[in-house]
């Protein structure tokens, strides 16, 4: 049984993971986060611990990972419009397995350099704004309208799920193997995804968009939707400021943990855990908040609420301070996460189908541009100033950005919009 098709079709009385198809792209997404998870960790770990990089380079290793947004982010909507999605999904995967596979493989020969983990980031980054894009916009395909929250919250469930072990797995792996042999367990991940999707049986989500307009004309189209549209429009602008604080605290955060809390680096993803628990909270109760408050009031609320326990995390000192750091990481998440279902949902129901793989990169690339910007300004910050005193600085920055979100539309309507209008404002 499958849940597309007409409205009068079966429902299914399950669930979605009844459903054999979105089962199996849960199961390969969360495989694959875990896999993140673990290399979210051990990634700069190699950098601190076998290259000894300072707070400049980790924050240049971890702008890399988010530049290619910049770059390709908006044609590669154009092109996930036209490419067969489940293509670009396996390709993607197999691509980035390859790419974390060789880190460890040049550690064991002695020929591992800050030079290559800055290009494996910057590939990687490039195959996730692919992957990032054609998950997005493939959901619609085998989903109705009315089950994508759903949808969207058992994925947001299954990766929160995934990077609580994954920090521990991290942490096992760091420990026992060193950090490089971490970056294997992500390349594994990747191929259990790609294997995951190969069994898909669903076809839409590999149908092309027929006779494609000119590449320029396509990026125009989605740029001018998301610009001229109230409520994307405004979204975007919040996501772009907190997206950059985000990236500057988080850019220092392994060298403030190690150098500024006396963390040992094997128990660094076991903080991050913290996080991660907070997100699997923020997947389950997206559905129960916004049925009490609304889409458009809850996520709000939400946000304006969770965003000031950022604070406790330069608050943290070394001994048992270090709780304050994994209580504010799992607020904060918890409530990104939240807000992430909820206007996934939002975008997928709202922007008209030919529109969407455009709109959904246009959104991720102008809310994730800023991220290299806020991971290098963190680095330099970091440098210059301090772990602690940059930890403050966007942490703050970040707070302040909840005026965008009262400044915006969610402020005046209960629930967002479930289907584009037909006109919008400039």
């Amino acid at each position: 049984m499958t849940d597309t098709g007409p409205r009068g079709a079966p429902r299914l009385p399950a669930g979605l993971f009844a459903h054999r198809d979105f089962r199996l792209l849960w199961a390969g997404e969360t495989v694959s986060r875990l896999g993140s998870a673990v290399t979210a960790v051990a990634l700069p770990l190699v950098a601190v611990v076998a290259l000894d990089a300072g707070p400049l380079a980790t924050g240049l290793l971890s702008a890399a990972v988010w530049l290619p947004w910049l770059l390709i982010g908006l044609p590669a909507g154009v092109w996930v419009g036209r490419w067969r999605r489940r293509t670009v999904l396996v390709r993607g995967n197999l691509v980035s397995a390859a790419l974390y596979a060789s880190v460890p493989a040049a550690g064991w020969f002695g020929v591992l350099t800050l030079a290559q983990l800055l290009l494996v980031a910057l590939l990687a980054g490039t195959a996730a704004v692919f992957l990032g894009t054609a998950h997005q916009a493939c959901l619609p395909d085998l989903l109705r309208p009315e089950r994508l929250t759903e949808g969207n919250a058992k994925l947001q469930g299954g990766a929160s799920a995934a990077q609580v072990a994954g920090p521990g797995v991290a942490g096992l792996t760091v420990q026992a193997f060193g950090a490089a042999a971490g970056l294997l367990v992500d390349a594994a991940s990747f191929l259990v995804a790609a294997g995951a999707l190969l069994l898909i049986r669903e076809r839409r989500t590999a149908a092309p968009e027929p006779d494609p307009a000119p590449l320029g004309r396509q990026v125009r189209e989605g740029l001018t939707f998301v610009r001229r549209d109230p409520y994307l429009g405004a979204l975007l602008r919040y996501g772009a400021v907190a997206n950059l604080a985000l990236a500057g605290y988080q850019a220092v955060a392994v060298l403030f943990l190690i150098d500024g809390l006396g963390v040992a680096p094997s128990a660094v993803g076991w903080l991050g855990a913290a996080g991660a628990l907070g997100g699997v909270a923020g997947a389950a109760i997206a559905r129960p908040v916004t049925r009490r408050h609304g889409t458009a009031r809850g996520v709000l609320l939400v946000l304006l609420a969770v965003t000031p326990f950022g604070l406790l995390l330069p608050s943290a000192r070394p001994g048992a301070g270090v709780l304050l750091y994994a209580a504010g990481l799992a607020v904060l998440v918890g409530g990104v996460v939240l807000a992430n279902v909820v206007l996934a949902g939002f975008r997928q129901r709202y922007v008209p189908p030919a529109l969407l793989s455009r709109v959904v990169a246009t959104s991720l690339a102008a809310g994730q541009a800023t991220i290299p910007l806020g991971a290098v300004t963190g680095g330099a910050l970091g440098q210059w100033l301090g772990l602690r005193p940059t930890m403050w600085i966007m942490v703050s920055l970040l707070v302040a950005s909840a005026a965008l979100l009262i400044a915006s539309p969610l402020r005046r309507v209960r629930d967002l919009p479930d289907a584009w209008s037909g006109t919008a404002e400039s």
